[in-house]
């Protein structure tokens, strides 16, 4: 046993020393007051730095690093397996080539859990506003999802659009917006204040459609970055959804509640357009699951302009359903999972309770 971990002592260091961080990691999570103190002392500077940094550059940070980290999966496989037909006895290349590959990717993980996971054991978003979410009565929810279909008549009007009548704002002009999205609720919650950088577009966006992902916010790089093959109508809350992934909010449900909020009050009509009509989808789902009738009897509200969109983002979301979109969701619910959250996915659907309590007072 001894000649056996000392042949390769450095990848059996390396393992157990992963073993020893994950098992303090699993430890501390439990510990909340330590957990916020890392995020606020550790995670959020670093996060902020490297966004600084990356920011510098024109292009996503974060597909360099998964083409870097392809390339790397490759050159490994090569001489992995030239090892293996070079050295006697085979089991040893065998063995020491899946340990080092193992390490690797744990590693990357427990960088994973330091710059983010530690965020789904913090207070939450809930937890420091004092807006939580409740059982929600159909009366209220049909309300509410008659509020944000007002208001969809209220700005619908205000946004460019093409021949179709489809929203046809420039991605240039979203872009351009997307740092003082966040200048009101900041107002209203301090403890979300963070100097914000302009958003990455992604180069590989119809792949980012094919795994069914509009957006996502990358730790290693501290940038947002963004599908934009996906409809535009989406974009402007889509960008404020990873703008509170970059306040450290973990909850899917509550960056699309701050993605709502954000947008219907930083004074820009496009990003208002598009924040109702978020919170309208979401809360549309919920009211037609509950009561078909009360929904149609909102549906048949709104304005032309919303049903264009609405229709449009439907057909080219239709068209990336597969293998590869379900596939890549079921890995993203196992890994909001592993982090505690339970409801996975699904997670996002619970953001209609925090909408029907925040604004059923406004209806």
């Amino acid at each position: 046993m001894r000649s056996f971990f000392l042949r390769h002592h450095r990848l059996h260091v390396w393992l157990l020393s992963l073993a020893a961080f994950f098992l303090a990691f699993a430890v501390c999570r439990e510990n909340r007051a330590l957990m916020n103190a890392i995020a606020e002392h550790v995670t959020a500077p670093v996060k902020y730095a490297l966004g600084r940094m990356w920011g510098l550059v024109p292009f996503s940070g974060m597909e360099l690093l998964v083409i870097v980290l392809i390339l790397f999966a490759v050159i490994y496989l090569i001489l992995w397996g030239r090892a293996i037909v070079r050295t006697r006895p085979r089991r040893r290349a065998v063995y020491g080539g899946f340990i080092g590959a193992l390490c690797t990717g744990l590693t990357i993980y427990a960088v994973c859990c330091l710059l983010w996971g530690v965020n789904y054991y913090t207070d939450s978003f809930q937890d420091r506003s004092g807006i939580r979410e409740q059982p929600v009565a159909i009366e209220d929810l049909y309300h509410v999802t008659r509020y944000f279909a007002d208001r969809l008549i209220d700005t619908s009007d205000l946004v460019e659009r093409d021949e179709n009548g489809v929203f046809a704002v420039p991605r240039d002009a979203i872009f351009a917006g997307s740092t003082s999205v966040y200048d009101a609720v900041e107002q209203q919650f301090p403890f979300l204040k963070f100097p914000d950088q302009v958003p990455k577009r992604m180069a590989f966006s119809k792949v980012m459609s094919a795994m069914d992902f509009t957006g996502v916010f990358c730790p290693y790089t501290g940038e947002s970055n963004l599908n934009v093959d996906s409809p535009a109508c989406l974009l402007p809350s889509t960008i404020a959804h990873e703008l509170a992934h970059q306040r450290g909010i973990a909850s899917e449900q509550e960056c699309n509640f701050l993605a709502v909020l954000a947008s219907t009050t930083c004074g820009s009509d496009v990003y208002a357009y598009s924040g109702w009509l978020l919170g309208y989808i979401h809360l549309g789902n919920a009211l037609y699951r509950a009561d078909e009738t009360l929904w149609r009897s909102v549906w048949e509200t709104l304005p032309d302009g919303a049903r264009a969109d609405l229709s449009f983002n439907n057909s080219y979301w239709a068209g990336f359903e597969g293998p590869a979109s379900r596939a890549s969701q079921k890995v993203y619910d196992s890994f909001l999972k592993s982090y505690g959250e339970a409801a996975g996915v699904k997670s996002y659907g619970t953001v209609v309770d925090l909408l029907v309590v925040y604004y059923q007072e406004l209806t």
